[in-house]
C-alpha cells in the first residue's frame, strides 16, 4: 500500500517569494518522488509585494498561521529569507494551536527569527535549504537535501558532525544576536551552536560575536561551530582577521570551546540541523 503523500505548506514569511520559483520546486519535488510525490503547497499571500516584503505584517502572519494550524499540514518550509520575520512573531507565537505544535518547521537566515521561538514553544524546527536556495548555483542539490529529510528524514542530508549525538543549533549570527535578550531566546544550555553569515563586513561580525558570546544564555553552550561565512563586504581598511580567527577569539575570550567547522551557509551546501538531538 502506498503511504499518503506528505503535505508540505511553503510560506514567505519575510521578503517575497517568486511563482517562477515555486513552480520549479514544486517539479522538482515530483521527479524525485514520481511514485508519491510530497504535496507542495504554497500560500497565495507568499506572492504579494509590500515594499521589503511579502505582503503586509498581518498578511504574512495570516498566512503562517493559516499552515501552521491546520493539522492537514505535515511540516511548514519556508520559501525564503530576506528580513520580516521578526515583525510578526509575536503574532504568530500568540495564536499558536495543538495543531501547530505536531508539525516540522524548515528554514534558515531571517526564519531563524521564528525558529528559535517556535522551538521555544515545543515545537519541532530545523535550520535548512528553503525554497529560494533552488535559484542558488547548484540549488537543485540543496532542494532535495530539503525534501529527502522532510519526507523521509534522509540521515545524509543532517550536518555531519551531529553523528555525536549531542543537542545542536544553528542560525545566521546577525540573526541570533537580534533575539539574544528578547523572549524569542531559546534555552540553548550544553547544545553545539553552529553559526554562519554573509554579505557583512568583518567588523561587524567581530562586533557580532562579542553581543552573541557576552550573553549568559549563550555563554552555557557546549560549544560553538563556525560554518561558512560568504561573500565577505570589503571595507576600506582590511580587518586583519579571518571569520574562525574572530569566533576563535570570542570564544577564548568567553571560556566558551570553539570546536571547529560546521557545514552550513547561505549556498547549496547547506546542512540540516534539527534543534535539540537529531
Amino acid at each position: 500500500m502506498t503511504k499518503k503523500a506528505m503535505r508540505i505548506g511553503i510560506v514567505a514569511a519575510s521578503s517575497p517569494f517568486e511563482q517562477g520559483t515555486a513552480d520549479r520546486v514544486v517539479a522538482l519535488a515530483h521527479a524525485l518522488f514520481p511514485d508519491n510525490p510530497p504535496e507542495l503547497y504554497v500560500h497565495p499571500n507568499s506572492f504579494l509585494k509590500q515594499g521589503h516584503f511579502a505582503g503586509s505584517d498581518t498578511e504574512r502572519a495570516e498566512a503562517f498561521l493559516t499552515i501552521a494550524n491546520d493539522p492537514s499540514f505535515d511540516a511548514l518550509w519556508f520559501a525564503r529569507g530576506g528580513y520580516g520575520a521578526c515583525r510578526i512573531a509575536g503574532t504568530v507565537l500568540q495564536r499558536l494551536e495543538p495543531a501547530a505544535r505536531n508539525k516540522q518547521y524548515l528554514g534558515y537566515s531571517d526564519a531563524g527569527v521564528l525558529l528559535a521561538g517556535l522551538y521555544k514553544a515545543g515545537c519541532s524546527v530545523a535550520h535548512g535549504p528553503m525554497c529560494q536556495d533552488i535559484v542558488r548555483n547548484g540549488g537543485d542539490t540543496a532542494i532535495e537535501r530539503a525534501l529527502r529529510w522532510l519526507v523521509d528524514r534522509d540521515p545524509d542530508s543532517l550536518e555531519p558532525t551531529l553523528a555525536d549525538g549531542r543537542p545542536a543549533a544553528a542560525f545566521n549570527m546577525i540573526t541570533l544576536s537580534q533575539i539574544l535578550g528578547t523572549p524569542l531566546q531559546p534555552n540553548l544550555t550544553d547544545y553545539i551552536i553552529m553559526l554562519e553569515e554573509i554579505s557583512e563586513y568583518m567588523y561587524k561580525i567581530d562586533r557580532t560575536m562579542h553581543h552573541i558570546t557576552a550573553n549568559p544564555g549563550i555563554n552555557r553552550v557546549a560549544g560553538i561551530r563556525l560554518g561558512r561565512c560568504s561573500d565577505i563586504t570589503e571595507n576600506d581598511t582590511d580587518f586583519g582577521m579571518t571569520a574562525e580567527e574572530v569566533v576563535r577569539h570570542w570564544c577564548s575570550v568567553t571560556n566558551i570551546p570553539f570546536l571547529g567547522p560546521a557545514d552550513i551557509g547561505h549556498d547549496a551546501g547547506n546542512r540540516v540541523v534539527p534543534f535539540g538531538e537529531s
